[in-house]
């Protein structure tokens, strides 16, 4: 199975988030940090990374997608985001500018579906579905 980081500074949302990939079958390493998301892919690649946008830093999750597509472009990145709830700010990839600069492949906002999120992972990994595998 795919392992698949997780990098979030919400140690509720980071538990749950394991549990349910976990469950789901996937191998899961998690980092409540842009430092130990960083020191973890100084020695591992993982298939995908879950990072949300709001970190440290306002921007860490922009940061951290950067380094990530630096080390691998072919390392399929979700940003999470809770963005446009706490602000009311609509934040997206639809405009090509904008997908230019993100470099994430996908973007979801929170609170995130579980089924939203297998979703996505299902897509950008291209890993067949179950009802697909019979």
């Amino acid at each position: 199975m795919p392992t698949i980081l997780v990098v979030d500074d919400d140690a509720d949302y980071l538990e749950q988030t394991r549990m349910l990939l976990e469950s789901a079958g996937h191998t899961v390493v998690t980092a409540d940090s842009v430092k130990a998301a960083k020191d973890w892919l100084a020695t591992a690649r993982p298939d995908m990374a879950i990072v949300d946008l709001m970190l440290e830093n306002a921007d860490g999750g922009f940061q951290l997608c950067h380094h990530v597509k630096r080390l691998d472009p072919g390392i399929p990145v979700i940003i999470v985001t809770a963005v446009a709830s706490e602000t009311g700010i609509d934040f997206g990839s639809s405009d090509p500018g904008d997908k230019a600069w993100i470099k994430a492949d996908a973007l979801l906002a929170k609170p995130v579906r579980f089924e939203q999120l297998q979703r996505e992972i299902t897509r950008l990994l291209g890993a067949p579905r179950a009802a697909d595998a019979t």
